[in-house]
């Protein structure tokens, strides 16, 4: 295997499945069908893979184009080992909800942590900043 400089490394992974996590955490999963000098892909049969707790599902993006200075990991997946024994495969629907649930219970823990630390007087209020 030769060596090659920047992104002309990944000519050799075009056309293998990839795992492709963005900034935004989300993770993709698709064939490479193309890239270029920018690190810009193509991903085809692309699915996005959303976990919550021990389940996991998957959405079907179909062709996606991804701008490369929003790839933070690229990997090929191994096709034997791509099921795992310990991560449950559910429906899109069940595994949204459960997003849906988890994002709430976050949301609400927030609001609780950011109250508590108000009345502590740990958190700048409105009245205080005006008087600055």
């Amino acid at each position: 295997m030769n060596y090659m400089p920047g992104t002309a490394s990944l000519i050799e992974e075009i056309d293998k499945k990839q795992l492709v996590m963005l900034r935004d955490g989300r993770i993709l999963i698709g064939y490479l069908r193309s890239v270029d000098q920018f690190a810009n892909l193509v991903l085809h049969k692309t699915v996005e893979r959303v976990h919550v707790g021990s389940m996991y599902g998957d959405i079907p993006r179909g062709i996606f184009v991804i701008r490369g200075e929003n790839v933070v990991l690229l990997g090929e997946v191994d096709i034997e080992h791509e099921e795992r024994k310990d991560l449950e495969k559910v429906s899109i629907e069940k595994i949204l909800e459960a997003k849906s649930k988890l994002q709430e219970e976050k949301q609400e823990k927030e609001k609780t942590k950011f109250k508590a630390m108000k009345e502590r007087g740990l958190m700048p209020t409105v009245e205080q900043s005006d008087d600055m």
